[in-house]
């Protein structure tokens, strides 16, 4: 179960269904005389949502005014070029200030809109070092009058956002300079972990838990407990569910879930343990992880789990780094503990899988703005060569304005251009159509500037071998017995002591693009079946998510390590098993600095790389397809969390699950369709190209070699 809620190739990139996409203004049209519209910086939500209310014109925003790029065309070719393997620019890259000459906005175009919002009431504050972003506050009353537009509260997804609902206008002196604006539509970035500060760069053994802005300055205390519930397996198959009824179709006896993989049997199954153990771990890479918030104990927390599950490869104060906000905001509307949990599995996992990686972790304000600023300070400062994100906007390929896609892709362009690799979670919820009733892929991954990682489910053997790896799609059916009978939806006195029905519970996330159009490295590689999802909609094939994938079925997920808040109103370190996209992400991120060790060079943008390579060496993945025959596990949950005092559940876990999926809206009208990402041979939406094979770091180290 979750454990808590939660919230290229390039130049070929065009408008897709009307919209406009990065590197750029979106479209204006013409309005009064003398202004322009903005198009595409309404949100989608209108029309989807019902408004609940207004938004108070008295109160406070905090948003950014977003400025597109000179020359957005040109920078799109060049980062095309840079990132094609047999171009004479591949892997030839620019420093941050070599973009920033070509490609920001002057100094006086900055100025010039800077100008404009302080004429009418607009507070302005800081401006990112690329010129892109500029940070401003004013109450709503005068944000609307500014842009001719209206602000409203909508409820969606079971949360009140703030949504534009009117395309912005801005004088024509501005067209060409001013995109939109980033957050003043609320678009709540959430971890993609099945879980239930001091200022300026902190070094490991000063990471302080930062004030929060608006509860008194209260730190923010660690998540609950979670304990893994017995039995479980020390790898897949060490123990079968032999007292349990068959599941009808699936064999018998189930294996039971693992109690979570360790580092060594996560190198082993990926075949890097040898490239590690001889050097190619990583060292002299950084690599950045980004998330909302931070765990005060999170280097401490890192500490102990290697030295307890990974003791020669201990996780080094030189090799981890922070760099947090003053203060934190927003902290309840973004489950801000629950964000703890996400950076303690992207710290260990990295490290597992790249110890010799230096490690540098990057804690935005809040969920709402914080996390693009985060970005731009990693790639205006360079900080790190390989950057992984576990969150993302739930249908946010749909739902996000487009001036919040050109921000942040604007950022990614100057990543790829910089030679830095940047790689988002696909998500957690399958093509979201069991959360939303809507079927779409989750933005950032979306993006064709990004590695979209999608999620498998991952069986190691007793050796450390990689017996299967297939599609992470999961149904759950759980078991009724006395206890549950009246609590658990259809668990009855004439149901007790069978399976109840399975229904889809999450799994990897992925699909085809409503925004961008099918990147030139896709083409080659991805069906046209695929590709072609949206074409009765949009007239071409567009961008299909995930690119790669690595393990993170929770069933058999990673045993990770962090404090938790106890029911005896204690914290402490604690261990348990964990999953996601989240998991898979940091997985590669750092496998992928291994290959960087290897290869002598940042890798930067890897798509291109990635689908060239599948073209020359398919066996350097490892192709995830469908089970021969059906597979499922057993598995314990405690009613809980924590303990057997509320009941165990009891649960058959469906791998690799395609069959049917149901939506219900609060008022409880349902709609049922089969899920519509699946594994096969070759590519596919759920888990792209598939996961690493053996080899993959020689491969990818050298793939592509630069042209002299």
């Amino acid at each position: 179960m979750k454990r808590r809620p939660t919230m290229a190739v390039l130049a070929s990139v065009t408008l897709v269904g009307g919209l406009g996409i990065s590197a750029g203004a979106a479209p204006a049209g013409a309005s009064s005389l003398g202004t322009i519209v903005l198009q595409g910086t309404a949100s989608p939500l209108v029309g989807r949502a019902p408004v609940v209310g207004a938004v108070p014109g008295s109160s406070t925003l905090d948003f950014d005014i977003v400025l597109g790029l000179q020359d957005p065309a040109g920078a799109q070719a060049l980062v095309s070029a840079i990132s094609t393997p047999g171009n004479s620019a591949y892997r030839h890259y620019l420093t941050a200030a070599q973009w920033e000459a070509r490609f920001s906005p002057t100094p006086a175009e900055v100025a010039t809109v800077t100008s404009w919002l302080q004429a009418h009431g607009i507070t302005v504050g800081s401006v990112a070092a690329d010129g892109t972003t500029i940070q401003v506050s004013a109450p709503a009353s005068t944000v609307e009058q500014a842009f001719n537009t209206t602000l409203s509260e909508r409820s969606f997804d079971g949360k009140v956002l703030r949504t534009v609902d009117q395309d912005l206008t801005v004088p024509s002196s501005l067209a060409g300079l001013v995109v939109g604006a980033t957050g003043l539509t609320e678009n709540l970035a959430t971890p993609a972990i099945d879980t239930p500060g001091s200022g300026g760069a902190a070094q490991a053994s000063t990471l302080s838990n930062a004030t929060v802005a608006n509860n008194g300055g209260t730190p923010i205390p660690p998540p609950n407990a979670f304990e893994v519930a017995k039995p479980c397996g020390a790898y897949f198959g060490a123990k079968l569910a032999a007292q349990l009824p068959a599941y009808p179709g699936y064999s018998s006896p189930m294996p039971w879930a693992t109690c979570g993989y360790t580092p060594s049997q996560v190198r082993s199954a990926y075949g890097i343990d040898g490239n590690v153990s001889s050097g190619d771990d990583g060292a002299g890479v950084t690599v950045a992880i980004i998330d909302a918030y931070a765990s005060p104990w999170l280097y401490s927390d890192a500490v102990e789990y290697s030295q307890l599950n990974d003791p020669s490869h201990v996780l080094k104060a030189s090799q981890f780094s922070a760099v947090l906000p003053p203060y934190y905001d927003d902290e309840s509307e973004c489950d801000a503990n629950g964000w703890f949990s996400e950076q303690s599995l992207d710290v260990e996992s990295v490290h597992a899988t790249a110890p010799g990686a230096n490690i540098l972790y990057v804690g935005a304000t809040d969920c709402v703005n914080g996390l693009l600023g985060s970005l731009q300070t990693v790639v205006d400062g360079q900080l790190a060569t390989v950057i992984t994100d576990s969150w993302g906007d739930t249908l946010g390929d749909l739902l996000d304005d487009a001036a919040t896609k050109t921000a942040y892709d604007d950022v990614f362009m100057q990543a790829a251009a910089e030679g830095i690799s940047v790689l988002f979670s696909s998500g957690d919820d399958g093509d979201n159509f069991a959360i939303s009733g809507l079927a779409a892929p989750d933005y950032p991954p979306s993006s064709p500037y990004v590695t979209a990682v999608g999620g498998t489910t991952l069986e190691i053997g007793s050796n450390g071998q990689r017996l299967a790896e297939y599609g992470w799609s999961t149904a759950k059916a759980f078991g009724c017995y006395t206890p549950w009978e009246g609590v658990l939806p259809g668990c009855t006195s004439s149901t007790n002591d069978t399976w109840l029905p399975a229904a889809y519970d999450y799994g990897s996330g992925g699909g085809a693009s409503y925004y961008y159009n099918e990147p030139s490295w896709q083409v080659p590689v991805v069906p046209a079946s695929v590709a072609d999802e949206n074409l009765p909609i949009f007239g071409v094939p567009t961008r299909v998510v995930p690119d790669i994938s690595a393990y993170a079925d929770p069933t058999n997920g990673f045993l990770m390590g962090e404090t938790e808040l106890f029911p005896n109103n204690t914290d402490h370190y604690n261990q348990f098993r964990e999953g996601g996209t989240s998991l898979s992400s940091p997985t590669l991120a750092g496998i992928f600095a291994d290959a960087e060790q290897s290869a002598g060079t940042p890798l930067g943008f890897l798509d291109p790389t990635l689908y060239s390579l599948y073209t020359s060496d398919p066996s350097a993945f490892y192709d995830v397809t469908q089970p021969s025959t059906p597979a499922a596990e057993a598995r314990t949950d405690y009613g809980n969390d924590f303990n057997a005092a509320d009941g165990v559940l009891v649960e058959t876990r469906i791998i690799n699950y395609e069959g049917p999926e149901t939506y219900c809206n609060g008022s409880g009208n349902c709609a049922t369709r089969d899920v519509t990402l699946s594994t096969g041979p070759g590519y596919d939406n759920m888990t792209g190209l598939g996961a690493p094979g053996t080899g993959f770091v020689q491969a990818v180290a050298s793939a592509g070699t630069p042209q002299s």
